[in-house]
């Protein structure tokens, strides 16, 4: 059977582990999500007004608006 640790020491360990997880997973997320854009503006840049939904919702990400509110044009413009 494993020896007991104290509280503190888990609690130590969880904080230290997230801590590393967290920077990890940023690193990969980061990466992602420039893939993400570089995917999202050739489809938008090559499809036709409107477009699939999760074009329409990378656009309203990136605009800051509803995409009910984003014409073709701010569309093309957000893709350069």
């Amino acid at each position: 059977m494993a020896e007991r640790m104290s509280t503190r020491v888990r609690y130590d360990l969880i904080r230290d582990n997230g801590a590393t997880s967290r920077t990890v997973n940023g690193h990969l997320k980061r990466k992602e999500r420039a893939n993400r854009d570089a995917r999202m503006k050739k489809l938008v840049s090559g499809g036709t007004f409107p477009y699939t939904p999760a074009v329409q919702s990378w656009l309203s990400v990136q605009l800051g608006v509803p995409f009910t509110q984003i014409s073709e044009a701010q569309a093309k413009e957000a893709a350069k």
